[in-house]
């Protein structure tokens, strides 16, 4: 268990079995963390918009309305990486191992369970994403900024560095709030440029 304070111990569990996810929801909170609860995508989607201290998230692939499917998990799993760029995705489910894992990793999630998991397991890889977390929060303070990019070889450096270009200019401005006079300072470019690559890559901020 980590000793960091209460708000960097919060995460977020989005799994429909009600059983499962009470079962974990109490495991996790006995071992020091603070835990929020969603079944599906949509209001997982909301309880990360309204708390800005979870950033670590444990998923089941296979959610509502396409429990057999991993096609909502999956857009989850997107919509996490939009809100919150540097969030660690926990990945549970019960559906074909190979491919799902498969999915949910290129997609960019941190770690990936099959079911049943053990709580050992689950402990463990929790413990690693927030040790992540802390260790990129160090990063950030002395201006470095981790970034996962996944590129395929015959798509050219062209599409490799617009990819890298996008998720950093996505994480600084999320770590400024959207501040366009810090963000350009960090990047150090001029105001105007930001601006640029909020039309150039369609960049909203969420809603207060």
């Amino acid at each position: 268990m980590t000793d960091a304070p209460a708000h960097l111990r919060r995460l977020l569990i989005a799994e429909d079995d009600d059983a499962l996810r009470m079962m974990l929801a109490s495991s996790l909170e006995m071992n020091g963390y603070t835990v929020t609860e969603s079944v599906c995508r949509q209001s997982a989607s909301q309880c990360l918009r309204e708390n800005e201290d979870i950033q670590v998230m444990i998923i089941d692939l296979g959610l509502p309305p396409a429990a057999h499917s991993t096609d909502e998990g999956i857009a989850l799993i997107r919509d996490i990486l939009q809100i919150k760029g540097n969030a660690k995705i926990i990945v549970l489910t019960g559906q074909d191992e190979e491919s799902a894992a498969l999915a949910a990793i290129r997609e960019g999630a941190f770690d990936f369970l099959a079911k049943p998991a053990t709580l050992e397991e689950i402990l463990q890889s929790v413990s690693r994403a927030f040790l992540f977390q802390k260790q990129e929060r160090s990063m950030s303070a002395e201006g470095m900024t981790r970034l996962q990019i996944n590129a395929r070889v015959a798509d050219g450096l062209k599409a490799v560095r617009e990819d890298a270009e996008e998720k950093l200019v996505r994480q600084v401005l999320r770590d400024t709030n959207f501040n366009v006079y810090q963000s350009a300072a960090r990047l150090g470019v001029k105001r105007e440029s930001i601006y640029y690559f909020l039309k150039k890559f369609g960049i909203q901020r969420d809603p207060d």
